[in-house]
Parts: C-alpha cells; structure tokens; sequence
C-alpha cells in the first residue's frame, strides 16, 4: 500500500511567506518610529546633554579641577549640580563609570540636601535627564526609557507655576551650570536666575548666584557696578550672611569706589580662615582685594598662613603661587629677596604637578617668574620652548603666542620675533581678550611707524578687515 504524503500547496506557502515578510517590515517601521520618538523625547530633555555645552577637551580638564576644588561639605547647597556637571564632563572626556557614579551622587546629594516628605521633586528633573542621556550612549534602552519616564511624571507632578517657563528648579541648575562657562554666557545666566527668583523667591542661594551672576557682567570692566547693583547685594548679604564670598565681592565693590577697606579686609580674612576650605570660600578673591587695596605682602602672608593650616591643599597652594606672581610679575623690584622667588618657583612646580591636566597658564607663569627674577632667561627659554612644541588646541595656542610675545618684547628685547608671535595669536580666530590684546599691540606698533615689520604688520592687519568684512 503506497504512503500517501501531504504536500503543501504553493500557493498557501506563498501567502505565509508574504505574511511573515509583511510582519517584519511593520515590526521593523514600529521600531523605528520607536526609536525615532524616544530621540525627540530625549533631545526635549532638559539636561546638561541638550544645554550647547561643548567645550574643548582642554577646557573640560579644567572645569573639572575647578569643580574638584569647589569641595563636597556636606551643607554645600550646589553638591548635587557640581556631580551632575562632574558626571556630564567625565562622560565628555570619555569616563562613563566615572560619570555614571557622578549622576548617582548627585541624585542621592540632593535627596538629601532638600530634606522633604518625598525623595523625589523638580530638582531631580536635570539629574534623571543626564542619566536617561548616559543609558542611551551606553545602549541601555530600557534603562534610558525608565529615566526619560521618571522626567516626564516629575513634571507632570510638579508643574512649573509659570506656564510658558521652565520649571524654577531648571533655570537654577542651568544658571549655575553655564556659570562656570565663560564671559558670553553671563547675561544668560543672570536672565535665569532672575527667572527660578521671580516663581521661587525663597531659595536664598539663588539670590546670591544671581547677584554674583550681575557682578561678573561687569568684572572686567573698569568702572564699579551700579547702584542698582549694590543694592540688590546689600540684600543678598542680609539674606546671606554666612557667604563671605559675597561679602567679599561686596568689599571690593565699595573699594573700587574709594572706600578705605583694609581693616575691614583683614577681619574679613580671619572669618575665612575658619571656614573650610573651598574655591567657593572667597579667599582666592579676598587675596586679589589684598593685592590690589591693602598690600601684596599681606597677600602673600595671608595666603601662607592658610597653607600652614591646611598644608596639602591644592587650591590654597594655587592662592599661594597666584600671590607670589603678583609679587614678582606685576611688583618686583630691587628689593625682592632671593626666598621670595625661590618660594614662588617652589610652588608653581608643585601646583603644576597637582593639576596635571590644565596647567598651560602656570607653566607661562613659571616660565615668566624666571624672566623676572634675577634674569634667568634659560629657564624661561626652555619653559617656553617646550610649550612650542607641545600639542595644544587653537586657543591654548593663541595663549601661549600671546604671552611669548610679550616674554620676546619685554625680557629678550627681541622685538623682531614678539611681533611675529603677536601675528601667530592673531591669526588664530579664537575670540578672547588675548587676540584683541595681540591685535591691539600690532596696530600700536604700526601707528608708530618705527619697526621694519611695519609693512607686514599693515599687510597682515589689511587680511583681518577682509575677513572681518
């Protein structure tokens, strides 16, 4: 008897064939616009990883040592936004446990700072951003969807009470955050502290930052701030009377308008002596009211003595080193004892040892402390010539240019080669103080009309209104 076999019809197999193609490609459109979805909702985000923060690597090591050396007491009313800015420039250096651990800081800092009912609130909101952001670089999707979930019920649990605004908790964390991101941002920044205030008044740190946000519009400027300005300190400091950074900037203020300060300084100087020791303590700007209303002498003993309290403190080895410049750069004369400067090229070897990531400025320094003292070019050649030739990104270039060009005119007399190093700075179209300085010298130099570089300074000078143009 023949086994009869069941073979299946074509056509029923092409249709299953269709079905299961079909099937894919919908699944395939779903996850797209699956992921697609998820990208918007997280470019939405608002969160370090949306704000335009873009730094150069250079630059990040730096922010990073700043932050390292505001200090984590506990108190410190800014310690969850310093993880989370930590958390966000490690991952942009390429660290991602680093800032994975950074984030989880952060979220457990301000748990515990806000000290509510619940453990969560609005200022979590940036935090989870972040993390949601991290998971998302790391491939961890389903992770990344459970924070991007978490932002999306605190915000609808906690609304913001203006209804076109970000929440208040936002603008804070932003302010602070682009704070630490250069002059351009200033007025930004005061804008937004100026808008967490006006929907949540009763945070006293952010009165504060945005007072000292309006003083930083105008820190270079020649001029003190205006009256407007001064009274909005005022109150800052009666809310705040615990911030001797504030009450600092508040005495340079009055100084610059003609106020004899001195021994409202040196009172000043023994509160921060007894604080801990912090970036955010006010001694480095208390040093800087020293060397420029009382004395750099004081400065520097001022700076001493907080050393010897705290000897392997990096940031008061950096106040010690920035005095002993100012001593030698800007006050030397004939006077200068040889300890003096043998103390100065001490400590910058050895703050540059500390912060081995941004330390171009202190090398220049160093580099000049030789030139100044007692004339000893080689080392400062050297210095230099190291530098040269060191790999360095265009605006620690135009830095260094800058600098050497003034080390060739004032200490080598060679004014030949500092007007090439001026045009080497100027070339570099970084905007910052220093290429305006270059470019300021070159025109300087061309209005006299004395250089035999004359015409190529014209020339050179003639490129940059083209290009300006």
């Amino acid at each position: 008897m023949t086994e009869h076999i069941n073979i299946p019809n074509i056509s029923s197999f092409r249709a299953y064939y269709i079905d299961m193609l079909l099937m894919l490609f919908l699944f395939s459109i779903s996850a797209d616009q699956s992921q697609s979805t998820l990208q918007a909702k997280l470019k939405a985000l608002q969160c370090h990883f949306t704000w335009d923060i873009d730094p150069s690597r250079s630059r990040l090591f730096r922010f990073s040592d700043k932050l390292e050396d505001i200090g984590t007491e506990e108190g410190n009313s800014w310690l969850g936004h310093i993880y989370n800015l930590q958390g966000y420039i490690h991952y942009q250096l390429g660290f991602t446990e680093d800032a994975q651990r950074f984030f989880i800081r952060a979220t457990e800092a301000f748990r515990r700072l806000r000290k509510t009912v619940s453990d969560e609130g609005p200022w979590l909101v940036v935090n989870y951003g972040n993390l949601a952001w991290l998971h998302h670089h790391l491939g961890e999707q389903a992770e990344c969807q459970t924070y991007q979930s978490k932002v999306e019920a605190l915000l609808k649990e906690y609304p913001s009470p203006s209804q076109d605004e970000l929440h208040p908790e936002i603008y804070a964390e932003k302010a602070w955050t682009l704070m630490k991101f250069g002059k351009d941002k200033r007025l930004l920044v005061a804008d937004y502290f100026q808008r967490a205030i006006r929907m949540q008044p009763d945070m006293v740190e952010w009165n504060t930052s945005h007072v000292i946000a309006l003083v930083n519009v105008q820190k270079y400027g020649n001029t003190p701030v205006g009256e407007d300005i001064l009274e909005e300190m005022r109150m800052a400091k009666e809310q705040d009377p615990e911030n001797l950074y504030l009450a600092v900037l508040d005495l340079e203020q009055r100084a610059r308008k003609g106020e004899r300060i001195e021994d409202e300084a040196r009172e000043l100087a023994r509160k921060v002596l007894k604080n801990p020791v912090s970036s955010y303590s006010g001694m480095k700007e208390l040093l800087w009211v020293y060397n420029k209303y009382v004395s750099v002498d004081e400065a520097i003993a001022l700076a001493e003595e907080a050393l010897e309290k705290h000897p392997d403190n990096r940031f008061l080895k950096t106040c010690a080193a920035l005095c002993y410049k100012w001593r030698i750069v800007f006050h030397s004369d004939s006077h200068l004892k040889q300890s003096t400067t043998d103390r100065a090229i001490s400590l910058h070897k050895e703050v540059i040892s500390l912060y081995p990531h941004s330390s171009l400025l202190k090398k220049i320094t160093l580099a000049n402390i030789y030139a100044k003292s007692n004339h000893n070019l080689a080392e400062a050649e050297q210095i230099y010539q190291e530098l040269l030739e060191s790999h360095l990104e265009p605006a620690e270039k135009q830095m260094l240019y800058n600098y050497y060009a003034k080390y060739l005119q004032f200490d080598r007399r060679d004014y030949n080669r500092s007007i090439e190093y001026h045009i080497k700075a100027a070339e570099i179209p970084q905007q910052s103080f220093l290429r305006y300085n270059s470019i300021k010298v070159l025109k300087k130099i061309k209005k006299r009309n004395r250089s035999p570089m004359c015409e190529e300074i014209e020339e050179f000078l003639a490129k940059l209104e083209v290009k300006k143009s």
